[in-house]
């Protein structure tokens, strides 16, 4: 059973990106809890994925004039989960109005579907207002990791490990010394200043240059990466978007942005962040403890570590539980 949080519960989590969810039914786990997803007229629906009859997986139904029919014995809901149809049942007869189940918010945004499970802290996801629209996107994931959402998110905005986990990528050995910085609040969010990296390859076109990484962090599990490359107008955006589905399982999504490079295919750029992320989960995945410890007395702490305390301190000060000790 996973832990009760007061924190996770309230945010808005990417179950899916908006492109997956169609005319079919999707499960998805969000913090333990079974949700299925569909697709309606007037948008895409969240509700728990159990028909409460017998207990059967919604997900395993079908959708039918923007409602969705139990594959065991055909009871049909609509998007307020609200029972409207028993085909066994005489239609002389009154539907019970215990027949629904429950519902959640869900929101669909800049490529994702959001949900919530409780009542949202913020009325709109936290991408609201953080993306460039001038840019090129690219959708990245989904990607199952077997370690905790805030492992993920941490290794994320580790920028000492991509001389030794991505070298010849995104790092260099030669070069790993990391330049002091800063972590400041900035509109609610911790902001890094500057950090210059030398990348032989940072983003599969095979250029090396000195770049300059900005990390944001805006929720326990949504996060931002801004790379500008020295001598260049080049401008990249990568968010992770990270859902926790159990203590130590969760699902990464990510939205590339760039203003370079329109010619290249997707595809380029999509094969080299999958590269990472498989370098990164051989990593991750063995991490011990596997849940991320909120006390700085339990690992050794660098100054190039300040993005991490900071982010640990996050936590810790919001109370969140999930995925952490």
């Amino acid at each position: 059973m996973i832990r009760k949080d007061p924190v996770l519960p309230h945010e808005w989590h990417p179950a899916a990106l908006a492109a997956d969810v169609r005319d079919t039914p999707k499960q998805v786990i969000i913090l333990g809890e079974k949700v299925v997803l569909f697709r309606t007229k007037q948008g895409v629906r969240a509700m728990k994925d159990l028909c409460i009859h017998r207990g059967v997986p919604l997900s395993l139904g079908r959708v039918e004039n923007d409602q969705i029919v139990c594959a065991y014995h055909g009871w049909c809901y609509d998007g307020d989960g609200r029972c409207v149809r028993i085909p066994s049942l005489p239609q002389s007869q009154a539907i019970p109005l215990k027949a629904r189940t429950q519902t959640y918010h869900c929101h669909e945004q800049h490529g994702f579907v959001w949900v919530c499970l409780g009542e949202p802290r913020e009325e709109f996801p936290p991408l609201a207002g953080k993306v460039d629209e001038d840019l090129l996107p690219i959708w990245m994931g989904p990607y199952p990791v077997q370690a905790s959402a805030p492992r993920v998110i941490e290794n994320f905005l580790d920028v000492s490990h991509l001389m030794f986990v991505h070298e010849g990528l995104l790092g260099d050995s030669a070069f790993a010394e990391i330049n002091d910085y800063n972590v400041h609040q900035v509109d609610g969010a911790l902001v890094t200043d500057e950090i210059v990296v030398y990348q032989p390859d940072p983003d599969g076109r095979g250029v090396g240059v000195d770049n300059r990484y900005i990390y944001e962090i805006y929720t326990p599990c949504c996060v931002k990466l801004v790379k500008r490359s020295e001598g260049s107008d080049e401008e990249f955006h990568l968010f992770l978007i990270v859902l926790p589905e159990t203590e130590t399982t969760c699902t990464a999504f990510m939205l590339q942005l760039r203003n370079y490079a329109p010619d290249v295919p997707d595809q380029v750029f999509i094969d080299f962040q999958n590269t990472l992320l498989e370098q990164d989960k051989r990593i991750v995945e063995e991490q011990k403890p596997e849940l991320l410890p909120l006390d700085l007395q339990a690992e050794l702490h660098l100054k190039c570590d300040r993005v991490s305390i900071a982010y640990r301190r996050r936590l810790r000060e919001l109370g969140v539980t999930i995925g952490t000790e």
